[in-house]
Order: C-alpha cells, then structure tokens, then sequence
C-alpha cells in the first residue's frame, strides 16, 4: 500500500513530495515518481504529522449519550488528530485489564482509525484511596496512568503511584486541583466572579498542586506529567522545575490560548470548564510557555457533554468544551497566525512532543515514521458551527466565531480516514 502526496509544503522543507509505504513515510523529497501508489495532488496545502491528544474524554463504556468511540475518532479524525489518550472517568472506571482491552479493541474494529491510547485510572474507581492494577492495564494497552477529573489528594498514594507506574514504563498525568482551596468555585476568582455573583476558584488550588507534583518528582527522580495548565504561576513553578532538571512535562488546552473569563460574563455554561477559563496575562504566560518549551504540550481535555447537562445554570452545569474540532484552528490563529510561533514549533507541541511523552513512532515527518498525515489549509476562513460537529458533544463557547485554518484530509498508516466534504 503506499500514498504519493505531491506538491504539498512542508514545514522547513518548503513544497516537495511525500512518499508512505506499508504504513511508514518512505521518502520525502521533490518529485517523486511512483506508479503504483495512490497520488494525493497537495498544491496549496500544508502537510503535517497527524496531531497526537494526550487528553481527551471519549466517554465509553458507560456514557455514550455524551460520546463513543465511533463518534470520538470521527470528530478527532475531522480534528487532524490522529492519535489520542482517553482518560479513565467511564462507567466502569478503566481501572483494570478488562476496561483497558474494551477500549482497545473497539477503537480498533469500530473507530474511525486513529489511534486509541487509554489512560488507566491511578486509584481504584477513581477514588483515591488504593491503587488501580496499574500493571495489567498496562499489559492491556494502557499508556499513563490518571484519576484526571478528580485530583490526587493523598500525597502518598501520588508516591506510590509514580514508582509502581515507572516500573510500567507509565507516568502519571495529574490533574491539579486542591478541592479544599477550589472550594466549590466555578469560575476564575477574580473581577468577572465577583462581577458576575458566581463562586471563584483560586489559582492557588492548582498552583499548590502543581508544587507538590514538582517535589514528589524531584523527590523520587521519576517523571510525571502536568495535565491542563491555566495559569501564570503553574507555568513559572515548572520553567523553575525544569531549570533544575526535574522531570516534568506539561500540556496546556486550546481553550486557554483562544479564551478568558472575559467569556462567562454571557452567564453561557458553554464556558465552564475545570480549570476554568482565566485571565489575559495568564494567557500570555501559556503561550510563551509554549514557545520556550517551559510547556510540552497542547491537549485538548475534549469533554463532551449532552445537551441537558449544559443547557442549565451555571453553577449546576457539567465542566467541559467539545474542543476536538475547534482545536487545530484555534491554535494555528492564536499560536501561529499571531507569529508567537512558527510552524515548526507547533509541529514540536502539538505532534512530537506528544508522540514522545507516550512513546509512540509518530508526531514526525520523516523516515520511518509512522505515516499519520494531515492536509491543512491554514488560510481558510470558516464559521465554527457546533450542529456540524461529528461529535455527540456540541458545547463549545467559541460556535458562531470566525477562524482560519482547516484540516481537509486526514491519514493514519497512509490510509485516508477523513476528508472535508464542506
């Protein structure tokens, strides 16, 4: 099987051509000549590694009124992602072998192509209290191990984790919150909760978090993973970390980059997310976090919600953004449009670095390489509309914006598994 890509511009290459073979980049240089393979014309486009997604919510088994598989690599495929780590919050938690091997084996006989990565639960029914069988989820297929939703409050289970997941070759992705410092909040504490009447979070409950993580790491000499970071001070403990060869790693969201508390003022519960929304200098510290590689990664903590769970007052509302097939656009407008970042660079936070942090033989084009490709247009204008979304999940705060920057086809293994048809 092999895909002749022609004419299509690369980044740091400039326009050339592009050769997959049995699912792995062959050759990439001017004018190719092959006969037998399948001529994809690019002129125009852009071609990048297919996206990885450390962080996304596919919601199965358990709550697939919200998402499934089929639906959530259809919506990630449209995305341009072509690899993606689902964390663990199902019913039944994925917090053994058997939930592990169903998420596998679904996304491989029903899923759209991409890549399914689980992410195992690091306590037993997410409740943090024992250790999950981190062991045989990881012999099932589990790449990381995370409670993701609720935060690891006992410092020592943390511990444990870390050092029984590392003998796994898994790290941990921890989402950072002290619940007693969030206290019930919903929004940024600040000017726009006060303003608004609703309960603020401080950005001390991540912070403080964050801190510990760092220590534990430091600590022990083990790595682990930062999950959605929002604010200015979680990217200046770790740029501190990393000065002193901590082994940390860390993503950020979309959402953060392109949004701010600015937007709950509409009282929208489409803007509710957890860690919530914060404020424009904490915006800037995550992108500079990005392009000084103080942050590894964009992820996109894809959550999709049905309908009933959003369209309701804020503080009742579920916490989360159908970020899958905004998150290209946005980025490419915030990140690159905006020259924070070249196009390499992005290519280094949104596919490599990812790629890296699991393990995985993708992220990257060239040689040997895994053959996950996307086509992007990054000029085209288009009008984020969520009733078009292949995801079940329509709660978006950025549906009606205007945005440049679109995935036209989609190839995992050098098979074609989306092309935009709008």
């Amino acid at each position: 099987m092999k895909l002749l890509i022609k004419n299509g511009t690369l980044p740091g290459l400039g326009v050339c051509d592009l050769l997959a073979e049995d699912g792995v980049i062959a050759k990439i240089e001017k004018d190719i000549a092959c006969q037998d393979a399948q001529v994809v014309d690019a002129t125009g486009l852009t071609v990048l590694p297919g996206m990885v997604d450390l962080h996304c919510h596919l919601r199965d088994p358990g709550y697939e009124y919200k998402e499934d598989i089929v639906s959530g690599t259809r919506a990630a495929a449209a995305g341009g992602f072509t690899s993606v780590c689902c964390m663990a919050n199902t019913n039944p938690v994925n917090d053994n072998a058997v939930v592990t091997a169903y998420i596998v084996h679904k996304a491989e006989t029903s899923g759209s192509g991409v890549h399914v990565y689980p992410i195992g639960a690091l306590s037993h029914g997410l409740k943090g209290e024992t250790m999950a069988e981190i062991g045989d989820m990881a012999k099932a297929g589990a790449v990381a191990i995370s409670d993701d939703g609720k935060p690891v409050m006992n410092a020592h289970l943390m511990r444990l984790a870390m050092e029984y997941g590392a003998a796994f070759g898994m790290t941990v992705f921890d989402h950072c919150e002290d619940i007693n410092l969030v206290n019930k909040g919903v929004m940024n504490e600040g000017y726009n909760s006060t303003l608004l009447g609703l309960r603020g979070t401080t950005r001390a409950a991540e912070e403080v978090q964050i801190a510990r993580d760092i220590v534990l790491s430091e600590t022990l000499n083990l790595p682990v993973h930062i999950c959605h970071v929002s604010t200015k001070g979680g990217v200046e403990l770790i740029r501190q970390a990393k000065a002193r060869g901590v082994k940390v790693t860390a993503e950020t969201a979309p959402h953060y980059l392109a949004g701010t508390d600015d937007m709950v003022v509409s009282y929208s519960a489409a803007t509710r997310v957890n860690p919530p929304l914060r404020l424009a200098a904490d915006q800037e510290a995550l992108i500079q976090g990005l392009c000084d590689g103080t942050l590894d990664a964009i992820a996109t903590d894809h959550a999709p919600h049905h309908r009933d769970e959003k369209e309701v007052e804020y503080n009742l509302a579920a916490s989360g953004i159908s970020g899958f097939e905004t998150a290209f656009a946005l980025c490419i407008e915030t990140l690159v449009h905006a020259h924070h970042m070249t196009l390499e660079d992005f290519v280094r936070v949104a596919c490599t670095n990812p790629a890296r942090i699991i393990g995985k033989n993708c992220g990257e084009l060239k040689v040997g390489k895994d053959a996950d490709i996307i086509l992007a247009d990054l000029n085209q204008e288009w009008c984020v509309d969520s009733r078009k979304f292949l995801s079940k999940g329509k709660n978006t705060p950025f549906h009606g914006r205007m945005v440049h920057g679109r995935v036209k086809e989609t190839y995992v293994g050098g098979k074609r598994i989306y092309r935009d048809e709008d």
